[in-house]
């Protein structure tokens, strides 16, 4: 697990419990751009054998966390929204730099620290519903953030030397805890 250097503040947790249909809508998009996320390591970098296996489990898994979380929203008689810009992955994705290795690796990095900040959620989510399908629910996916924050470190140290890894991991840890300090509380998992 990656150590987060900004804690999500208990507040998140009541906003989240207050507007629990607005968050699994948001969930629901999470999870399937996670998805997409995994299908595009797949589509850029066909060249990098090492990455398509883990990569393609990667998609299915959280397209079938979309699908779950799918099924929640449409139980509720809610409804998916078109796609909107994140306020918290959006400016993650500037810290990405150019150039075909320093991108994979930034990449990498960055959907490891997404992933912890998912889990950490997910923690606080499970840990806040009472007992019952719904929380065992978020507990499961609590796990699966933990075995994803994993995925993409050892991808990353597989590819590249483990201190240039570790220095980056370092960097965006702060540029993300900076970001959400900044960010107001929604009720969404970002």
């Amino acid at each position: 697990m990656l150590p987060l250097a900004h804690p999500t503040p208990p507040e998140w947790l009541e906003v989240v419990l207050a507007s629990f249909d607005d968050f699994l809508v948001d969930h629901a998009a999470c999870e399937r751009k996670a998805s997409a996320t995994g299908m595009a390591f797949v589509v850029r970098y066909p060249d990098r054998p090492d990455l398509l296996e883990p990569m393609i489990a990667f998609a299915r898994e959280e397209l079938e966390h979309f699908h779950e979380v799918y099924r929640l929203v449409a139980a509720r008689g809610l409804r998916l929204r078109p796609d909107e810009k994140d306020p918290y992955v959006e400016p993650l994705m500037r810290w990405i730099r150019t150039g075909r290795d320093a991108r994979l690796l930034d990449r990498l990095v960055l959907g490891g620290v997404v992933e912890a900040r998912g889990c950490e959620r997910f923690g606080l989510v499970a840990e806040g519903l009472p007992a019952g399908e719904l929380k065992d629910f978020y507990t499961r996916l609590w796990q699966a953030e933990a075995r994803h924050v994993g995925l993409f470190l050892r991808l990353a140290r597989a590819l590249f030397p483990v201190e240039r890894v570790d220095a980056r991991v370092a960097e965006l840890l702060a540029l993300e805890a900076d970001l959400v300090r900044t960010l107001p509380l929604r009720p969404a998992l970002h």
